[in-house]
């Protein structure tokens, strides 16, 4: 069953600009030309997976949090860096309430992406949200 939300098009063209987005970003650019080597399966793979969130699709198969966990130097910076890109890009999607649920879902994302990346590296990281940096829990 697909949700009514918004077309594949519409996934398709939210995955394709915000990477877009990102291979020009001044910061995130280079983080993603050194470890991915061929944009198209790559970018099919995203289309996917945010085809399963957004319209519940199932197309998605595959374990995100190992291969993010392996990268060097992440900080919540760069998380909260992603984040805003991802907005700016959802706010310039024409189907907003697509656009607003994929920022909810980008920010669950985000923070789960973080918390997993720092289980393990630092305590301090891992008791701070990337989406505003604030406690997790409070001192």
């Amino acid at each position: 069953m697909t949700s009514e939300l918004c077309t594949e098009e519409e996934v398709a063209r939210l995955v394709h600009s915000f990477y877009a987005r990102v291979r020009q970003d001044g910061q995130l650019g280079p983080i993603f030309a050194a470890h991915v080597d061929d944009w198209e399966p790559h970018l099919a793979k995203l289309v996917d997976f945010w085809s399963s969130i957004l319209r519940r699709t199932g197309r998605f198969t595959g374990a995100p949090m190992p291969k993010h966990a392996a990268l060097p130097g992440l900080t919540a910076e760069l998380f909260q860096h992603w984040l805003a890109l991802f907005r700016e890009n959802a706010a310039a999607q024409p189907n907003q309430a697509m656009a607003a649920q994929a920022c909810v879902m980008a920010e669950r994302i985000a923070q789960s992406l973080w918390l997993g990346y720092q289980a393990g590296r630092d305590m301090r990281g891992l008791l701070r949200a990337p989406s505003t940096g604030a406690d997790l829990l409070p001192t």
